[in-house]
């Protein structure tokens, strides 16, 4: 199994990565959010030129973010610094836009944004539409050595529900999964497994990874530490926030457990709290994956951090994980928050020897 880290949103990120190429770890991935983080390209240009081995990854491409071209043109720049060490991962946009008050973009808009972005890759001529318009457009760098196009960029899919899934098995996607507990984390992998087979694929060359937080506890410690809910609380209110973001999508009264469902009327109403009303949604995400907001630090208990995010001692960590990794999941990143980026230290014990 592969391990990698993600949460790398500062210009100076090269660090946390140039420690964790050298602590073992293959993969590290950046957030792509322009309203959140700092660029991502000025971030994975500097990690490029400051590590060898270690792949760098988009975690994840919006179309409505970046247009196509905009998008190939830095992906084929970061791969002229790093060659064959890019990963480039796409999701329809539950974060990035919900931060623009949008929802998630439409599969059938994702599908048109691949087709430009590989062609562009291969070094094709695409038809691209742009300003109401079709216009035929291809990479034309008037010297050598701006880009890079010779070595392969591995293309990932963030797909978190069946019809997502059934794109991304369409067209040979490797599948990136955000967990949100054990059991559903196992659930999806093998429904993505059984979409790649549906397809005529061989389910061996699907290239699945976990996107999770947590925290490496000590023997004693409990779920609701201050360290674990730093840590690891983010993804409880990760999960809080989805909830609220999509409420016009999800009956928050049969599809969650009672406990859950009560949480989430409860949050509601302090989100609907929020004012002046049309700022509720930057209120909402202000903390998001980085840090508990005050308002729903009441939300998180140890029960919720032990079952929806990866918190445990590190025998409990490694028998999860190698679950994870029998039921067909290929690699395993841990998303660090700022502030506690020793954490890392604590992953390397856990992976040591896996």
């Amino acid at each position: 199994m592969d391990f990698g880290i993600a949460g790398l949103i500062g210009a100076d990120s090269w660090k946390l990565v140039q420690r964790a190429e050298a602590l073992g770890f293959s993969h590290a991935w950046f957030y792509d959010n322009p309203l959140f983080v700092s660029e991502l390209f000025v971030s994975m240009a500097a990690a490029a030129v400051q590590t060898r081995t270690i792949r760098l990854g988009m975690g994840t491409a919006v179309p409505s973010v970046r247009i196509a071209p905009t998008l190939a043109g830095g992906l084929a720049s970061l791969n002229q610094l790093a060659p064959g060490r890019i990963d480039c991962g796409f999701g329809t946009g539950n974060t990035a836009r919900s931060m623009m008050a949008r929802g998630p973009l439409k599969l059938d808009d994702m599908r048109e944004y691949l087709r430009v972005v590989r062609g562009l890759m291969h070094g094709d001529i695409v038809e691209f539409d742009y300003e109401g318009a079709p216009r035929k457009m291809k990479f034309m760098h008037p010297a050598p050595g701006l880009v890079n196009v010779r070595d392969p960029i591995t293309w990932h899919f963030s797909a978190m529900g069946p019809r997502s899934r059934r794109l991304a098995a369409e067209l040979g996607l490797n599948w990136i999964n955000f967990l949100s507990g054990q059991p559903a984390a196992l659930a999806d992998v093998g429904d993505m497994l059984a979409q790649w087979r549906a397809q005529g694929r061989n389910a061996a060359d699907c290239y699945t990874t976990a996107f999770t937080l947590g925290c490496v506890l000590a023997e004693g410690e409990r779920c609701d530490s201050p360290r674990a809910m730093a840590q690891a609380g983010p993804h409880v209110a990760l999960v809080l926030q989805h909830l609220i973001s999509m409420r016009d999508r999800i009956d928050l009264g049969s599809s969650l457990t009672p406990e859950l469902a009560r949480i989430a009327r409860e949050y509601q109403r302090i989100y609907d709290a929020y004012q002046p009303a049309d700022t509720r949604y930057m209120q909402l995400f202000r903390g998001h994956l980085m840090w508990v907001l005050p308002e729903e630090a009441h939300f998180i208990t140890g029960d919720l951090i032990r079952d929806i995010s990866l918190t445990g001692t590190i025998d409990q960590l490694r028998a999860r994980i190698a679950e994870l990794a029998a039921a067909g999941y290929r690699q395993l990143t841990v998303q660090l928050v700022p502030g506690q980026e020793a954490a890392l230290d604590d992953w390397a014990r856990v992976i040591e020897g896996l």
